[in-house]
């Protein structure tokens, strides 16, 4: 849930990258509507969607590699007849983001017959498929002109297609407004294109979405209150990309998550307490948020008396569906996300070892217990305030429950998942392991030195947990 974020979304970082940047050419933009069409539908923006308001969009980019006697023409044919009809469920997609008629603050999902995704066919032939589907620093100025800017005029969903060099690789950019829908609705719009694309059967197939903003009743009044203190897009901090921006991936193995449970279980019988409930997704956000600390230390930029008493923060996102009251259902097409904050003093997060490790996974786990009692109370009004008032924040998007390595439109599952728009929020994207059954990884992008210590720590981390165990 990464709420920091640059005023404009724009297709490539500026600067100029420490190696040349991919030549692009784009052979054709498409409209894509759906079939058959729906009527005109007017959906209104929930006290969940209006958070993301002036956020910029989700970038997430899937690359797949082709077999050397693939039909290029056929697959690429084939994805855009597909989406014809995975977008007919999901048609609110296809709209566009407006002020609703006659008001000054509630805005509306609009689609008319007509209205469709944009979709690029591009190609790139020095982009090669084994230099950018892996786990190792790569440019983020190689990957970024891969994904799609969202058109003018509202649109809230943009996808691309780009065959690689010598069209051994096809790397998918999705594109999406986040006030149109968090992150498992949009998953689940490409869970069932890919179904489509490859014509799986109808029980292999997802359920529709569910689209009844009635569902999400608010009788607090939360719309008006989250609208009137969310930032502005001139107000959001974001970060500056550097021309030698990189992204990288780090994976926690199965083994590894239990060794980090073992450690803080360990820690909590040591110091007399309870031990923190540490899930596999626990256990990733306090390693991550820990190495993450610990690399900014090692930076040297803070002042050792501050730091004594120096907060550090981590914000990430929790499903809120089930709890509603009603619950909502599970393919509820919208956002329905609230922020967990996890908070613990600098110093103790900098400390290697288990110590640091279990006041991390502590708050993490705590973090989880409050975001869960807030909802349906007058804390939920907090949120946004809560977010200004953070110092030191890391923040989290995507989620393993997304199983986006399972995404197959009929030529494999993807090569590598990166949620590309985390280098400008300077969030850590998280998802299930492509490579380690049980596992996570996570995506981090920095600049050349801070990434050299992030792998520093992480590196280090892992000896630490191996050599206990």
């Amino acid at each position: 849930m990464a709420m920091a974020a640059a005023p404009e979304h724009h297709q490539q970082p500026a600067g100029t990258p420490s190696s040349s940047s991919p030549r692009l050419r784009v052979h054709d933009t498409t409209l894509v509507a759906p079939s058959p069409s729906p009527p005109e539908t007017s959906l209104p923006l929930t006290f969940f969607d209006i958070i993301w308001l002036n956020s910029p969009p989700v970038e997430r980019l899937l690359f797949y590699r082709l077999a050397p006697d693939a039909d290029v023409a056929t697959t690429i044919s084939n994805l855009k007849d597909s989406l014809r009809h995975a977008i007919h469920a999901f048609y609110p997609l296809a709209g566009r983001l407006r002020l609703t008629p006659g008001t000054s603050d509630r805005y509306e999902l609009y689609y008319r017959p007509g209205d469709g995704v944009t979709f690029t066919v591009a190609e790139c032939d020095d982009a090669d498929i084994d230099s950018l589907a892996i786990d190792d620093p790569r440019d983020v100025a190689k990957i970024a002109k891969l994904v799609p800017s969202l058109p003018q005029g509202g649109g809230v969903f943009a996808l691309q297609a780009t065959l690689l060099s010598a069209r051994r690789g096809l790397a998918i950019g999705v594109t999406v407004h986040h006030a149109a829908c968090d992150g498992s609705s949009s998953t689940h719009f490409l869970h069932t294109w890919a179904s489509a694309a490859a014509c799986t059967g109808a029980e292999a197939r997802p359920p529709p979405p569910v689209i009844d903003r009635t569902l999400l009743a608010d009788p607090r009044g939360m719309y008006d209150v989250f609208f009137h203190v969310a930032p502005s897009t001139d107000e959001m901090e974001f970060v500056k990309l550097s021309a030698d921006q990189l992204f990288a991936t780090f994976t926690l193995s199965k083994d590894d998550l239990l060794r980090i449970k073992d450690a803080v279980a360990d820690e909590a019988a040591r110091r007399g307490v309870a031990p923190p409930r540490c899930s596999s997704l626990v256990a990733t956000f306090g390693f991550v948020w820990s190495c993450y600390v610990r690399a900014k230390e090692s930076s040297g930029s803070d002042d050792d008396e501050a730091t004594i008493t120096t907060m550090t923060h981590i914000l990430f996102p929790v499903d809120h569906r089930s709890r509603m009251k009603p619950p909502l259902p599970e393919k509820y097409l919208g956002n329905c996300v609230g922020p967990a904050f996890g908070k613990a003093p600098k110093i103790e997060l900098e400390a290697q070892g288990a110590g640091g490790l279990f006041s991390a996974c502590a708050a993490v786990a705590s973090g989880i217990d409050e975001a869960v009692r807030d909802i349906g109370t007058s804390r939920m009004d907090a949120w946004l305030d809560r977010i200004r008032e953070a110092g030191s924040l890391l923040t989290v998007a995507g989620s393993p429950r997304f199983r986006v390595y399972e995404l197959d439109f009929g030529f494999g599952r993807p090569a590598k998942v990166d949620i590309v728009s985390v280098a400008r929020t300077g969030a850590v994207a998280v998802a299930e392991s492509r490579s380690s059954a049980g596992g996570m990884e996570v995506g981090v992008s920095l600049k050349p030195a801070g990434m050299e210590r992030f792998h520093k720590c992480f590196a280090e981390g892992i000896a630490w947990l191996q050599q206990r165990s």
